[in-house]
């Protein structure tokens, strides 16, 4: 799921913001970008906090500073920064020469990232081992993941408004593919009588072979346990909305859904079943995609 959430904080002269976003993804993964001189006590400790507020997705949080207002504790050089930067455009050329890369283009994070590097003057950053620093830091992570949370909250709840709005169109599909094979095979007897008779044989309609064909075929086009099947996984679905961390057991679900549907094709003898097994399919895959959004 998306999310976003921002916090700040300060230590002395140097003004901290801890940022937090993520984008959609299977399982959990979470980068941390902080200080150099903090890592990896800083990843260690924020990394523990996203777990215990998200389950999936991409997650980025950044841990950046700068001094306070009229503080000349520190500065960046501007020099260095020039030079990093020449280095940059010439490695960029010889890769575009040799077909790599494309044009170089400085972006305003690579910029800041390089200023970080070339800091001078007499401010450094407190040791993350100090209690008062790793407190801050914790509270301030915390204070961005409520934010954070409360963003994918709303998210979740746009979702399952769409789950169930989805739900019942595959309810429906699934009324129609039950009324359409209804007439199944009594329209199979006909047409079978319809060929023999084209065929020029007469055949009493309770002769036991005929009655067998048909017996055989009717147990084959049977789809009464799969449409029973698929009841329950809908109402499984529903019930599992009101869930906790339900992403993993909804993307199961859905695939029992598309299994059910597959063997209704498969066993359909019946142009209006395919056409709504087809539609149902096209649903259902729209389903699943949305459940990769969820936890």
């Amino acid at each position: 799921m998306t999310g976003y959430g921002r916090a700040n904080f300060s230590l002395g002269s140097t003004d901290f913001t801890v940022e937090i976003t993520s984008v959609n993804q299977r399982g959990l993964a979470v980068s941390v970008s902080a200080p150099s001189d903090w890592m990896p006590d800083a990843e260690r400790l924020i990394v523990g906090l996203v777990r215990e507020n998200a389950a999936r997705g991409k997650v980025s949080v950044s841990v950046r500073y700068a001094a306070s207002a009229g503080s000349a504790a520190f500065s960046w050089d501007a020099v260095a920064v020039e030079n990093a930067v020449r280095e940059l455009e010439k490695c960029a050329c010889t890769l575009k020469s040799r077909g790599y890369m494309k044009d170089f283009l400085l972006s305003s994070e690579m910029l800041l990232r390089l200023a970080e590097l070339h800091r001078t003057g007499s401010g450094t950053l407190p040791a993350f081992t100090d209690a008062e620093v790793a407190e801050s830091v914790s509270a301030c992570v915390r204070e961005a993941l409520g934010k954070f949370v409360e963003m994918r909250g709303e998210e979740g709840a746009a979702l399952e408004k769409d789950f169930r709005e989805r739900l019942a169109r595959l309810r429906n599909w699934a009324g129609k593919i039950r009324e359409a094979a209804a007439g199944t095979v009594e329209a199979h007897r006909n047409a079978l009588r319809t060929r023999l008779t084209t065929l020029g044989l007469e055949i009493d309609l309770d002769d036991p072979r005929f009655l067998k064909e048909i017996a055989v075929f009717a147990d084959r086009c049977d789809i009464a346990e799969e449409l029973t099947r698929l009841e329950s996984h809908f109402n499984q679905f529903e019930t599992c909305l009101n869930e906790e961390e339900c992403g993993r057991k909804l993307d199961f679900i859905c695939q029992e859904i598309l299994r059910e549907f597959n063997t209704i094709g498969s066993k359909a003898n019946n142009a209006a079943v395919t056409r709504c097994v087809v539609e149902a399919k096209n649903e259902q895959e729209r389903l699943r995609e949305q459940v990769q959004n969820v936890e």
